[in-house]
């Protein structure tokens, strides 16, 4: 399979418009949507971002490669995309990223697929073809480039096999100086196995070459391991590489002195690596039988609000799915008991199913669980978990749940640090009895003598507050949520707005589906008033935007407020502060006229739920008509831009 079956032509950006990392992201995936490459933009953007948020795929020297393996994908693509003026990144050089390489992969992509684009990112750290892209001014000229280039690597490949080179690079050690008793071990693995476990291969290789040393390179990637190292290899090694920014074997290497980087630091590093693995200078890897994640390289950078929203959502993420089932099922049954008695036997499976017996029994404790595991990796999973049942059965609710999750991962991580001055003797007892014990007991007696109460009596009082708001005031909180829906469409505005939701949804009582009613209606009202604006203003936007913009009804009424996004992006103040003002105007006319949306998602679909279909169709009818106009008429037509 050739590189440019995967690049198509019609996805490639010759002049990418983005002048921020979000902005350019969404743009890409705008083209891979327009193409019909993936099937879910939002499910594909969150992908693209948990990658970025475990370290930057702007690997400096002015590309930038995100992606993705997902379901979201329905046909494994690369989006070519070049920016004339540049693009802030979050490159590992701090430079802007100019060429774009979006890798879109299936779950179920096949090998050759995969070996395509390992190909595609060994070609990437080379400058030469990379000037040539740079200077490419059409998608046939990059087109071109890629084919003469894979042309050239399949003869240089049958020059090695004709030679008696029948091992691939990736399947031998390179040998830097046959005369040489230098000899470095090194894995090389990125989250998703894609792109920069290869790089880094490759780059280490290469630059082994260059200083007359030889190694050996295991990959990670997304086919498992490959050209996995041998105990004689690792005994004979004077050193350990470890570039990578996932889960890696660890134990194997006790004893040896184990370099431990960034994978992206194989790529732009090399020399450095190799350099400190030949005079072994690096600690002595102790194996303490952990998990492999708590030897991973990657301390990731960021602020502190980063490193608490990445935790919080990583717990939302994992309880969702019991939220959405459960919920859906519940709503289900609340329908049938309209017209049927509550002792209807399948009323009865329904609820049994997705409420407190089931799926909703599971809410809190698999919130704080993760919350911790995102902290604190698997020793803290169990501790969070009892924490957040501790908070489910003393009625501290979702904020117990809350505290619960960041209670038990941050005592995981200071046992760490407590028991690391304990003699080798007893590293083996540390994941299986010493974590274990004392994180339940630390987390448990914390909870139960000073959290459960405390958030219990908090939880109890945000709900007779809600219970007791007036109507205006009801209203007003309307607004509020409603109008953060739309502020950053799937960022941590809209994400604090649909998290505060679900907790009352999982904690109160008959009315808890009244603040869904408002985050939901706020939420669709973006994608609908785009699609609105692009149907009665045909002269202000492009085929391309009207095109985008049909797809926005599906999306709208589907409660996906991220198929917005790129024109917030290529028009923020025009789209953001309309789509607020709709947003809000629908959320608060849910709460004046009190709708109660038992289901936490689904938008028109589970309109029918609702206790009044109507009037919850009429608010978002209504802000995404406010919407709609305003951006239409403010929005300036094509000719006068």
């Amino acid at each position: 399979m050739r590189i440019t079956d995967l690049m198509i032509k019609d996805t490639m950006i010759m002049n990418l418009q983005a002048t921020t990392k979000e902005a350019a992201i969404d743009e890409l995936i705008a083209s891979l949507a327009a193409s019909g490459r993936i099937n879910d933009k939002k499910l594909f953007k969150e992908k693209i971002l948990a990658r970025e948020a475990q370290s930057s795929t702007g690997i400096g020297g002015g590309i930038a490669m995100p992606h993705a393996k997902t379901k979201a994908v329905n046909e494994a693509t690369v989006v070519f995309a070049k920016s004339h003026a540049g693009v802030d990144f979050a490159s590992l050089d701090d430079e802007p990223a100019k060429l774009f390489f979006m890798i879109a992969a299936p779950d179920g992509a096949g090998n050759m697929h995969l070996r395509t684009l390992a190909s595609l990112s060994r070609l990437l750290i080379e400058s030469e073809f990379i000037e040539a892209l740079m200077n490419a001014g059409t998608p046939d000229e990059v087109a071109a480039l890629f084919d003469a280039k894979q042309a050239e690597e399949e003869a240089k490949a049958q020059e090695n096999g004709a030679a008696g080179t029948a091992k691939p690079a990736s399947e031998r050690v390179i040998t830097g100086n046959p005369a040489s008793s230098s000899f470095v071990v090194a894995v090389t693995a990125c989250p998703t196995g894609i792109a920069h476990t290869f790089m880094a291969e490759d780059a280490l290789k290469k630059k082994a070459l260059e200083m007359g040393v030889n190694i050996r390179v295991e990959t990670n990637g997304s086919e498992g391991a490959q050209n996995v190292l041998t105990a004689d290899e690792i005994r004979r090694a004077s050193g350990v590489i470890i570039a990578a920014d996932k889960n890696v074997e660890m134990a194997r290497f006790a004893g040896k002195p184990v370099l431990q980087r960034p994978v992206s630091d194989g790529i732009r590093k090399p020399e450095e690596l190799i350099s400190k693995a030949v005079k072994g200078d690096a600690p002595i890897y102790q194996s303490e039988g952990r998990s492999s994640h708590d030897d991973a390289v990657a301390v990731k950078s960021g602020s502190i609000g980063s490193k608490i929203y990445k935790d919080l959502m990583n717990g939302i993420s994992h309880m969702l799915p019991f939220v959405v089932g459960g919920g859906i099922l519940l709503a289900i049954s609340f329908l049938i008991e309209q017209v049927a008695s509550v002792d209807n036997p399948l009323v009865k499976l329904l609820q049994t199913i997705g409420g407190g017996d089931g799926a909703f029994h599971f809410l809190i404790p698999i919130l704080a669980g993760f919350i911790a595991m995102s902290i604190g990796d698997r020793p803290a999973l169990m501790p969070g978990m009892v924490g957040g049942l501790m908070a489910l059965n003393s009625n501290a609710g979702f904020l117990g749940g809350l505290a619960a999750g960041f209670l038990a991962g941050y005592v995981v991580v200071g046992l760490r640090k407590a028991f690391a001055g304990l003699p080798r003797t007893l590293d083996g007892l540390k994941p299986i009895l010493l974590y274990p014990v004392f994180s339940l007991l630390i987390t448990g007696a914390v909870m139960f003598y000073l959290f459960d109460p405390v958030f219990s009596w908090l939880n109890e009082g945000l709900i007779d507050v809600l219970n007791n708001l007036g109507t205006g005031n009801m209203v007003l909180l309307g607004i509020i949520l409603g109008g953060m829906m739309a502020i950053d469409m799937g960022g941590p505005f809209n994400k604090a707005a649909y998290t505060f939701a679900i907790g009352v949804f999982t904690s109160s009582g008959n009315e808890n589906g009244l603040m869904m009613a408002a985050v939901m209606a706020g939420g669709m009202v973006p994608p609908l008033a785009i699609a609105l604006a692009t149907t009665l203003f045909k002269n202000k936007f492009t085929e391309t935007e009207r095109k985008s913009g049909i797809t926005n009804y599906v999306l709208g009424l589907s409660f996906i407020t991220e198929g917005a996004i790129p024109f917030a992006a290529a028009d923020p103040l025009r789209v953001l502060t309309t789509c607020i003002l709709g947003s809000a105007v629908a959320g608060g006319l849910t709460q004046l006229w009190h709708i109660n949306v038992p289901a936490p998602h689904g938008g028109i679909f589970v309109a029918a739920l609702s206790s009044n279909a109507l009037l919850f169709l009429l608010a978002v009818l209504i802000g995404s008509v406010i919407s709609g106009l305003a951006f239409g008429l403010w929005k300036k037509p094509l000719q006068a831009k």
